[in-house]
Order: structure tokens, then sequence, then C-alpha cells
């Protein structure tokens, strides 16, 4: 998987995919300066008017409900369907599902009306999209419950009919039938407003040259940890303002080596579904 992954990084780089991203409004600068960084090319587009346009010439189309109104649930699932037609792999971020009622219904109409190649969230938001009971607060979650997130993301693919990332101290990635565990990263992530919707884009952006998107999750999800580790050790311990500066030099001085060999492990499943 690490040769896999530096390839995949390489290709990215040279074509520089559109990403279109829908996403909030607390977020837009960050995941800019990321995809920028990683070699993506990020585009923000809202306005209902021209979102089918833009998502149709777009790599990816990543949704993202953080900053929640009726409009733009209406822009992303009119993008989402035009994506659709047009064969572009559509994400979603589904930012503080369970929180609200109206968060998790939105999240859950997006999956209704749209194909999504990828639901990428933390345990709380992914286990009320499964109808699951999760500690979540504001947008935050807890640790889901102390269950380790392999079954939960099985569990949701199964359901949801997608490839699932749940991620957390250890990232999880499936489609239901096979996927990976993924170590790395830091806890200063965690301190960052925007951290996880970035990653949601940085997995847009791996899935726009790999059309495998559980390849590419589990691309998007090793670079990134890899990256963390680097920022966490060039901010010399100096705090959150200055791992999100090295944060972004940390993607822009990603390579096919940035991610240790044990990074990335299969993830084993019973023929039914589960964990063995």
């Amino acid at each position: 998987m690490r040769k896999e992954t530096g390839e995949l990084l390489e290709r990215l780089r040279s074509e520089r995919p559109l990403v279109h991203n829908i996403t909030n409004t607390v977020v837009t600068n960050f995941t800019a300066n990321g995809l920028l960084a990683l070699g993506a090319s990020p585009v923000m587009a809202y306005a209902r008017e021209e979102v089918a346009d833009m998502a149709k010439v777009a790599g990816a189309l990543v949704l993202n409900i953080g900053t929640l109104t009726a409009e733009l649930v209406e822009a992303c699932i009119i993008a989402g369907k035009a994506a659709n037609e047009a064969g572009v792999p559509v994400l979603l971020d589904p930012v503080g599902a369970g929180a609200t009622p109206y968060r998790t219904e939105s999240s859950l109409r997006i999956l209704r009306e749209v194909k999504v190649a990828i639901v990428r969230g933390n345990a709380a938001e992914i286990a009320h999209l499964t109808g699951e009971i999760r500690e979540i607060k504001g947008v935050d979650a807890g640790d889901g419950g102390g269950e380790a997130p392999v079954e939960l993301a099985v569990r949701a693919a199964a359901k949801l009919g997608t490839v699932v990332a749940v991620t957390g101290r250890e990232d999880v990635i499936t489609d239901g039938t096979k996927g990976f565990v993924v170590a790395g990263g830091d806890e200063l992530l965690a301190r960052v407003t925007g951290a996880g919707c970035l990653l949601t884009s940085v997995m847009g952006a791996f899935a726009a040259v790999e059309r495998d998107p559980l390849r590419a999750g589990a691309a998007a999800l090793t670079l990134y940890g890899a990256a963390a580790e680097a920022a966490a050790v060039q901010a010399g311990g100096r705090g959150p303002g200055s791992f999100q500066i090295a944060f972004l030099d940390a993607l822009a001085g990603l390579s096919a080596n940035s991610a240790g060999a044990d990074a990335v492990r299969p993830l084993e499943l019973a023929a039914g579904g589960g964990a063995r």
C-alpha cells in the first residue's frame, strides 16, 4: 500500500485535480490552502445557479454541512446529482450529525438523493447516520462510547451503501467487505478548526485521481496522518497556531516515503461482514 500511496500522490501533483468544495464558512480558507499545499486545485462554489456546472467539470465534489442552511442542502443535492451524471465522485462530511435532528436528516437526505462515494466522519456522526446513539456536543464527538470503530464502520458501510471512513485515534475505512486501519496523526489536529473538514477534501483530491474510493481514501488518511506527525515535530510544542502553519508546510512536503511502512494494515472481515 505504501508504494501505491506514493504513486497516487505523484499522480495527484501531476494532474492537479479540481476539487469542488461546498463547505462551511468556518473552514473555507484552511481547506483551500491545504488543498493547494497538497498539489490539488480547490474551488469553493455555493450558488445554486452554478454548482451543477462546476461539479460537472471537477475531479471530485466534497459536500460539507458544517454551517447548515436549507439553501446549502439544496445546493449540495443539485451539485451532487450533476456530479453523478458526469461520473464525478462525491464525498460527504456530515459535520455535527446527531447534534440536532436537522443535521442528521439533512445528511440522510443527501445520501438518499445523491450517490456518495465516501462518507467521512467521527464516530458519533457516523453512528447517528445509522440510527445509533453516541455522545456529541455541538459538532464535536466523544470517543464513540469505547467501541472500536471497526464494527461501526462496517455496519455503516453496509447500511449506507458507500465507503465509510471513521476517523479518530485510529482511522478505519471500509466498503463493508474489505478495508484498512490507518495509524498516525497527532493530537493537535483536534485543536485546529477544520482539520477534519480538510481531511475530507484531501480524500476528495485522491478520489479524483483514483477511482477506487477505498484505496483513494486510505492513501489520503495515510499521508494526512504523516503530515500531522511531521508538523508536530516542526511546531516544537509551541501550540496549535504554530502547528497549523507547519501542517500546511508538511502537506506540501509530503513524498512517497512520508508514511511509515506500518501505517496501514488491511482490515480482515469475516464472511458475514464482521471484523475477525
